[in-house]
């Protein structure tokens, strides 16, 4: 393989410098390959291919596992050829076998930071700091730059979405491709969004709190009270209303008090007290 700059050899002496210290500045990507093994001989020139591509956005680091036993046992690689990403010191992502150009593309693009990405840190902390419409126009303005940066496409989304948005929104979220459908934020968000067109449609907080309390049997009212619950943070009175769905009336929307809690479970992050408390709830009213 040629010599290149952004490829090395690397050994149990210089790992410290040349993948954990380099990694606090660009990503690097550890092959761990053999000889003999097959598999690495079909990978390496896919690697070196996108090291050349990329241009120092991320370093190729090779370790040949049988002259490197220890470092090899070190990150418990047991089959060959494995790969593991370190970014900011730490290991970060792996995969195993010879994979397709498009997959390894895919991992770096994840993990190697773009221009659009100081845009997308600038609007974050406009958000932290309460100035919403700076933060709208700074993710305006990254993803004008940058369309293909999937991590500023569902920020911008998100926003859009709180700001009430939600076609322009959704428009955005449509066009992300496959790879970023499993995204926790973006399942997050898709969640958020099912409430608050909910909400959009539904009557003030305190006019539907007045008609479940006169006509609880109003399922209509419950499921709206409770997505408004849900956006201002009432998360066990919003639960509470699509429980009380499910008990009374499985048809009501084709069983849509079952789904608002199963969205609601995503968009509180799938775990916690809350929603083990009532996924057993659901559980025992549905069995």
């Amino acid at each position: 393989m040629a010599t290149s700059p952004y490829i090395t050899d690397v050994t149990q002496e210089n790992f410290e410098t040349a993948v954990i210290a380099r990694s606090r500045e660009v990503p690097v990507l550890v092959d761990f390959w053999a000889a003999w093994c097959g598999p690495c001989q079909t990978l390496m020139p896919i690697l070196a291919k996108l090291a050349e591509e990329y241009q120092g956005r991320f370093f190729l680091a090779k370790v040949d596992s049988d002259e490197e036993q220890a470092l090899a046992g070190r990150f418990g690689v047991r089959n060959l050829p494995t790969v593991k990403l370190f970014k900011n010191g730490t290991e970060a992502a792996e995969f195993l076998g010879a994979q397709p150009e498009r997959t390894i593309r895919a991992l770096l693009d994840k993990h190697i930071d773009r221009p659009s990405d100081k845009l997308l840190q600038k609007a974050l902390d406009e958000e932290g700091l309460d100035k919403r419409g700076d933060a709208l126009a700074t993710l305006r303005e990254a993803h004008e730059a940058d369309p293909q940066n999937d991590r500023v496409t569902v920020h911008l989304a998100r926003v859009l979405c709180e700001e009430g948005h939600i076609p322009e929104s959704e428009h955005l979220l449509k066009g992300l491709p496959r790879s970023a459908q499993s995204d926790p934020e973006l399942t997050s968000l898709l969640a958020r969004m099912e409430f608050l067109r909910l909400a959009a449609q539904a009557p003030p907080l305190a006019v539907l709190e007045r008609t479940v309390a006169e006509n609880p049997r109003d399922m209509q009212a419950r499921l709206q009270l409770g997505a408004r619950y849900l956006l201002l943070d009432r998360s066990e009175e919003a639960l509470m209303q699509w429980l009380d769905i499910v008990r009374t009336d499985r048809n009501f929307h084709d069983d849509i008090g079952r789904r608002m809690l199963l969205s609601a479970f995503t968009l509180l992050g799938g775990k916690g007290d809350l929603v083990r408390k009532y996924r057993g709830l659901l559980t025992a009213t549905i069995t």
